[in-house]
C-alpha cells in the first residue's frame, strides 16, 4: 500500500500495529490489551483525517496509484461479460478510451471510459488516460451503435484532460469533443456517466453528458486542473492548494451546485481501501438511475437531458 503525504500518521499507527501482532506471534507475551488500544487510535484517525479532507487532498485522492481504474470497474461490473469493440472507423483505435458491451445485472450496456494504466509501461501504452480524437470519435460510434440497438450507455469519466498535443490538434480535438456533447445531448437511449477519478476539463466532458451524472465521493470535476491553475494565476505550481480551493472542483463542490446528481459514497480511506464494496456501491447507483430512466420515452430523455444541461450556470439576484 502507498501512501500520500497526509495519510503518513496512518501509516505509523499500522507499522505499529503490525510490529505488536508480530511480538505477540513470536514470544508467549500478551500484547491484546495494547494491539486493540492501537487500533482504537488507528479508527479514530483515520476517521479524523478522512472526515475533513481539503480539495487538495480529494485530489491527491483520486489520483491514487492504487485506485481502481476503469477496466478494473467494467471487468467488475459486467462480471465477465464485457466485449470490448475497437476503433473509430477513420483514423485508428485509440487505447486511451475503452468501450464495449456488457451485462449489468442481466441489463446491456454499452460501456466507456478512460483507462490510465497501472504502471509505468501500462501508462505510456494508454497515453495517461489522455484520449486523442480518434478516441472520442470511437466513443461517439459506440454511443451510436447503441442508440441503433436501443441499448444504454455508462460512461466512465477518468482523465487529466484530452491530449493537448500538435498531431491531437491536426486531426480535430475540438471538433470531436464538441461534436460529442452535441450527439450526447439528443442521444435517444439512457447515459449514465460515472466520474471515478479526475474529470479535467474538455476531456471529461467529451464522454460527461448524461441524463445522471455521479460522482465518487473523492474525485474532482473541473475545467482545470489545480496545478495548472496555480501556473497560470501564480506563475508557479507551489499555489496548487489555493487554486484547488477556489476552482470548488469536489464532489460536494459540485453537487452544491447543482452540475452533478448525486455522491457516490466510498469507503472510508478511499476507494482502494475496499474495491468490492466500491463496485457494488457503483453497480446500486447505476442500477437505480437506469431503473429511473427506463420508463421515460425518448421525447422526455432527451427534453429532460436538454432541459437539464440549458438550466447549469443561470445567474439569478
Amino acid at each position: 500500500m502507498e501512501y500520500l503525504d497526509f495519510e503518513l500518521p496512518i501509516k505509523e499507527l499500522e507499522d505499529q500495529l503490525d510490529k505488536c501482532q508480530l511480538i505477540g506471534q513470536e514470544s508467549d507475551v500478551d500484547v491484546t490489551n495494547t494491539c486493540k488500544q492501537i487500533e482504537k487510535k488507528l479508527e479514530e484517525t483515520k476517521k479524523k483525517i478522512y472526515k475533513n479532507l481539503t480539495a487538495w487532498q480529494r485530489v491527491q485522492l483520486s489520483r491514487h496509484p492504487n485506485r481502481p481504474y476503469t477496466l478494473e470497474h467494467i471487468t467488475n461490473l459486467t462480471k465477465g461479460t464485457f466485449l470490448e469493440l475497437f476503433g473509430d472507423r477513420g483514423f485508428k483505435d485509440d487505447k486511451a478510451m475503452i468501450g464495449g458491451l456488457g451485462k449489468i445485472d442481466g441489463q446491456s450496456f454499452m460501456l466507456i471510459g478512460q483507462q490510465k494504466g497501472i504502471n509505468t509501461k501500462m501508462r505510456q501504452y494508454r497515453n495517461f488516460g489522455m484520449a486523442n480524437p480518434e478516441g472520442y470519435r470511437k466513443a461517439l460510434r459506440l454511443m451510436k451503435m447503441a442508440e441503433k440497438f436501443g441499448i444504454p450507455v455508462i460512461t466512465l469519466v477518468d482523465t487529466p484532460g484530452a491530449y493537448p498535443g500538435l498531431e491531437a490538434e491536426e486531426r480535430g480535438q475540438g471538433e470531436a469533443i464538441a461534436r460529442n456533447i452535441f450527439e450526447m445531448c439528443r442521444l435517444k437511449v439512457p447515459i449514465i456517466t460515472v466520474i471515478i477519478g479526475e474529470g479535467a476539463s474538455g476531456g471529461a466532458l467529451g464522454i460527461g453528458v448524461g441524463d445522471r451524472v455521479y460522482m465518487l465521493e473523492n474525485t474532482w470535476y473541473s475545467v482545470i486542473s489545480p496545478e495548472s491553475c496555480s501556473s497560470i494565476l501564480w506563475r508557479s505550481w507551489e499555489f496548487k492548494e489555493q487554486a484547488a480551493e477556489a476552482l470548488k472542483l469536489t464532489s460536494y463542490d459540485m453537487k452544491k451546485h447543482k452540475l452533478i446528481d448525486e455522491i457516490i459514497p466510498e469507503p472510508l480511506g478511499g476507494a482502494h481501501y475496499d474495491r468490492e464494496a466500491t463496485f457494488k456501491t457503483v453497480e446500486q447507483y447505476i442500477m437505480k438511475a437506469f431503473n429511473e430512466l427506463k420508463h421515460l420515452s425518448t421525447e422526455e430523455l432527451v427534453a429532460q437531458r436538454m432541459d437539464k444541461y440549458s438550466k447549469m450556470g443561470e445567474f439569478n439576484k
